[in-house]
């Protein structure tokens, strides 16, 4: 179960208390550990309590009785011959075998328990999902809060276990009527008056996406879809609105240049598809793609593109990045900055972080083809829109050397043996590594 809205510290707390548990003192602890989550919630101190530092009296440990010398006179037993050790020996083995053979047998009924419990909870994940629209999240919240113990009891229920906490059970459900509100990290137990109920978070999102068409301040629209974001994690309501919210974000954040909210926006819509959410999956494989281009992470970019589906292969978009993928590969930069001005999408908003990138290798293959050239043939190659950001990208790249320097910039041509060598180190100093803020 997802325990997004608890606090970390409590959850390692209760993974650790689990794992200490044995056979003998499991009921005794699972008792201490409910009355000791109960009375913290009742209290308000989830958020507040030190849990590294607390301790279950019955998982403490216990002394070994001590035994007087009485007793072990009482114990000590006559020097055994040879063949009665022998024998007792053998009954030894033969004991430890069965006792082997019995813990082996316990392990296995356990680990089938587990995967058949693992199992039923995929199906009925599958099964639930379809469900999962408009405010289907809060009835399941509400209908499951009715449970009169932190951990699953209902012997109908296939997730129930002894061993695991209800997290659903104290999920907050807000009730702020506010549309718009600033973005605060949290630092203490979220409040239900200060977060807004899911039916005020779909009108905001409709008022924020008319604020963006009248041209206000990325930066406050950034705040606002932040805030609303937050609202979504404390509720814990994943669905296609979820969805919705971090896609339109996203593509703000591309449209404005921030790479930080983008990934955040992309690694989590990530998780969201692999829940089988439906959403622009295709458009925004799409700019993985890219992304992961730019970033130069081959590996990670083989593994990817060895997941898509016949589906997503077949999208416009998918295909046009994998074209992208394929030129670089290849060096074919002639391809590549045709693909450039054809992106679909926002593909062409990912692109312009590499671009630059990829025309400087291409100038350096043309150093090395051509002794002279012309900057109108740069130009065309390097997918330029005019003559004067050819002639500012060979200006700022270092190799503006002209055999006619005086000529008009339509005519000026480079020389390339002089132009090759300051080229290479210019692409050294700023191509070499590359910066990703936030994670993809």
């Amino acid at each position: 179960m997802s325990s997004e809205s608890w606090p970390p510290p409590l959850k390692e707390w209760v993974a650790r208390c689990l794992g200490q548990m044995t056979d003998a003192n499991r009921a005794e602890a699972q008792a201490e550990l409910r009355e000791s989550i109960a009375n913290a919630f009742a209290e308000k101190t989830l958020w507040t309590t030190d849990w590294a530092g607390v301790q279950l009296k019955s998982l403490m440990p216990k002394a070994p009785p001590m035994l007087n010398s009485l007793k072990r006179k009482m114990n000590d037993t006559p020097p055994m011959s040879k063949k009665a050790k022998k024998a007792a020996q053998k009954r030894t083995d033969a004991n430890l075998d069965f006792g082997d053979q019995a813990a082996l047998n316990r392990r296995a009924e356990r680990f089938q328990r587990e995967h058949d419990i693992e199992r039923q909870k995929s199906m009925r994940g599958q099964a639930s999902l379809s469900a999962n629209n408009q405010n289907a999240h809060l009835f399941n919240r509400i209908s499951r809060s009715d449970s009169p113990s932190a951990f699953g009891t209902n012997p109908d229920d296939p997730e129930a276990d002894p061993n695991v906490l209800d997290w659903d059970k104290y999920t907050i459900v807000g009730t702020n009527q506010e549309l718009f509100k600033d973005y605060l990290r949290l630092t203490s137990e979220p409040k239900p008056e200060t977060i807004r109920p899911y039916s005020v978070l779909q009108q905001t999102l409709i008022e924020l996406k008319k604020r963006w068409k009248d041209k206000v301040s990325y930066n406050w629209i950034c705040n606002q879809f932040k805030s609303l974001r937050q609202d979504l994690t404390v509720q814990r309501i994943k669905n296609e609105f979820t969805v919705q919210v971090y896609e339109i974000h996203a593509r703000m954040a591309l449209e404005s240049s921030d790479m930080v909210e983008y990934n955040q926006c992309q690694a989590t819509l990530k998780n969201l598809y692999d829940l089988g959410i439906p959403g622009k999956h295709e458009e925004f494989t799409a700019y993985r793609i890219l992304m992961l281009l730019h970033g130069r992470n081959k590996s990670e970019l083989n593994l990817y593109v060895g997941t898509l589906t016949p589906r997503q292969k077949r999208d416009p978009a998918v295909q046009h990045a994998l074209r992208v993928q394929r030129a670089i590969s290849m060096g074919n930069y002639h391809a590549l900055f045709e693909m450039y001005w054809n992106a679909p999408n926002m593909g062409a908003y990912i692109m312009d972080y590499f671009i630059d990138r990829e025309r400087t290798m291409a100038l350096m293959t043309m150093t090395k083809a051509y002794r002279t050239i012309t900057l109108c043939f740069i130009q065309n190659e390097l997918g330029f829109e005019t003559v004067s950001e050819a002639l500012k990208f060979v200006e700022t790249h270092g190799s503006a050397f002209f055999t006619n320097p005086n000529a008009p910039d339509r005519d000026k041509t480079v020389e390339c043996k002089t132009a090759a060598p300051q080229l290479a180190q210019v692409y050294e100093e700023k191509y070499r590594k590359v910066g990703i803020k936030g994670a993809i």
